[in-house]
């Protein structure tokens, strides 16, 4: 499956837009992540823990959009967008959505087109 943020993929063409796909996951953050958090703020530096939160959320977020793409029998997700909203105190939707597109090699040739 390919990923792009591109609206076009060099070299391929668009055959079929198959439509809008989107994954996303709620998370919270959890007490023993803030507890540490609390201390990091106070020597500065990066908050590793919530980081990796948001990197595990992000992965997630993708790979169901993936899967909703490949149900459609999508050869590729363009327009790839992440969003994030908070939908309560301390808990976050991380969004991924682009559309679901089937591809054709571009052969250049403007007369079999």
């Amino acid at each position: 499956m390919v990923l792009a943020t591109l609206e076009a993929i060099p070299g391929k063409r668009v055959k079929e837009v198959l439509g809008v796909v989107c994954g996303s996951t709620i998370r919270a953050r959890w007490i023993g992540k803030d507890i540490a958090a609390v201390f990091r703020t106070l020597v500065g530096g990066e908050i590793v823990e919530y980081t990796e939160m948001l990197q595990t959320a992000r992965r997630v977020a993708l790979e169901r959009m993936i899967e909703e793409a490949r149900k459609l029998g999508a050869d590729a997700i363009l327009g790839v967008r992440l969003s994030t909203s908070m939908v309560m105190s301390g808990a976050a939707e991380i969004i991924a959505y682009g559309t679901a597109v089937k591809l054709e090699d571009f052969s250049g040739d403007s007369a079999s087109q």
